[in-house]
């Protein structure tokens, strides 16, 4: 670890300290990696690019960009343009890493248009990545170049690229209180886009959003924070949500698909023998309809301090209150008497629950959505799993859509105070928990925090926007 001089040195200086670092030839790679992470001065940056040049008549490739991350770090344009220059006169072409510190330094400048054509340059040669986008989006909409920005951004979306929360809040953080159909009508949009994706706003998002609605001229729109009933009204408007439950036709529609697409597909079967799960078929037929299904070795997890057969017998006995009927979804190796699964819990919980114990590796997402579709449209189901990868297999976006209004509608989850001494599980909403509007009402379920992953934990919080 080499520690950048405090202020420009002469080239004897330079030599000296390059003979005295263990590795000679990598030295000026060392010291400029070193510079960027202490954020050293540029001068003392430019006096080493100075002396390289004079030493070897050229500079490397990749020392240019780690000048130029330096540069892009303290926001110094200038400095930005003259590499931009050197790279342009001296390489036919940048890889992907140049092009990302030139747009962004570039962007978060008085050049910012400059950015513009280096993101027309990177679309000749590869797809810009979300980074290039972004960036040239946040430019244009700090310039209030609002057309600008969602031509970007429907491009984004275009080439399948997920836009960051960061960037659908700048949307609403520059548009505050501009004017026009159009431009509401785009960032009705973005909160259409959150509702079709499932995703939830943190707190200073949904702020973002408040405000925005809030600075409409002559919209009369007003947000208040609230927390929606059991029964699925909302106290401030009173409008009654959407409920999370599908209609008998979507029902079986979505019934039919997963157990084609995501059942009989492709990948179920590489981690389970189609002959299990044909005797898992069987088991189901001879015993449904269930009222909920439990993915026991998940549910087994809960508390980590806590012998795993302990915490599925708490699962089990906590939601056998209702003399429910429930299905356990188990592993052979649970049989085996052990620190962690002890026989006579076992039993126990066997006269409380039936227990389909599948091969070690098998997969039992598949299993835990066949049990649930097949009992019917009231059975839930327990995993704190997000059941992602078969929302991928689904291959049109309707499905996807049913599926995840399925899912949130179906999956009971634990409630957040698991620390205490027994488990509670939050019951399925019967309300829809996605962004939802009616023209003159919108309601938008938050979070507390920054989550960039997609969560299956649906939230409690609610922002109410309803036009006056």
């Amino acid at each position: 670890n080499v520690q950048p001089p405090e202020k420009p040195l002469q080239a004897e200086e330079w030599n000296r300290l390059r003979q005295s670092f263990q590795s000679p030839a990598i030295f000026e790679e060392v010291m400029f990696n070193s510079m960027v992470r202490c954020n050293s001065p540029i001068d003392v940056a430019k006096s080493l690019l100075t002396h390289v040049a004079k030493s070897n008549g050229d500079i490397a490739y990749n020392l240019l960009v780690k000048y130029l991350a330096l540069c892009v770090q303290q926001g110094q344009t200038k400095e930005i343009r003259d590499v931009h220059d050197i790279m342009k006169i001296r390489f036919k072409v940048l890889e992907s890493g140049a092009y990302n510190l030139l747009i962004r330094g570039l962007s978060n400048s008085d050049q910012w248009r400059m950015a513009l054509t280096l993101l027309e340059e990177v679309k000749k040669i590869m797809i810009p990545s979300r980074t290039n986008y972004e960036s040239c989006i946040k430019a244009a909409s700090r310039h209030q170049e609002m057309n600008l920005a969602f031509e970007l951004y429907h491009e984004m979306l275009a080439k399948d690229l997920v836009p960051t929360l960061d960037v659908l809040q700048a949307f609403f953080d520059f548009s505050r209180g501009m004017k026009g159909a159009e431009l509401q009508k785009e960032l009705f949009g973005i909160l259409l886009y959150l509702r079709e994706n499932q995703i939830y706003p943190h707190k200073t998002f949904m702020r973002s959003i408040k405000l925005w609605f809030e600075s409409i001229p002559g919209g009369n729109w007003r947000g208040h924070l609230t927390n929606i009933k059991d029964s699925g009204q909302c106290p401030v408007c009173n409008h009654q949500l959407e409920d999370s439950d599908l209609t008998e036709e979507e029902y079986s529609n979505l019934r039919e698909r997963i157990i084609r697409d995501v059942i009989h597909g492709t990948d179920t079967f590489r981690k389970t023998s189609p002959q299990e799960f044909e005797a898992f078929q069987t088991f189901v037929e001879n015993r449904f309809p269930y009222d909920i299904v439990i993915d026991g070795l998940n549910v087994s997890h809960i508390k980590p301090r806590k012998m795993q057969c302990e915490n599925l017998f708490d699962a089990v006995n906590c939601l056998a209150k209702q003399n429910a009927r429930l299905l356990v979804l188990g592993r052979k190796h649970m049989l085996i008497n052990s620190s962690n699964w002890r026989r006579e819990i076992m039993k126990e919980m066997q006269n409380k629950a039936d227990f389909f114990f599948a091969e070690n590796i098998s997969e039992d997402d598949a299993f835990l959505l066949y049990a649930t579709l097949r009992s019917g449209k009231h059975c839930k189901f327990v995993t704190r799993d997000f059941l992602r990868d078969h929302k991928a297999c689904l291959s049109d976006s309707l499905t996807r859509h049913l599926f995840r209004k399925w899912q949130r509608g179906h999956q009971i989850v634990f409630s957040p105070s698991v620390e205490g001494k027994h488990i509670n599980f939050l019951p399925a909403f019967r309300y829809d928990c996605v962004v939802q509007t009616t023209g003159d009402t919108w309601h938008i379920p938050y979070k507390d925090t920054f989550e960039e992953k997609y969560s299956y934990r649906v939230p409690r919080k609610w922002l109410c926007i309803q036009q006056k």
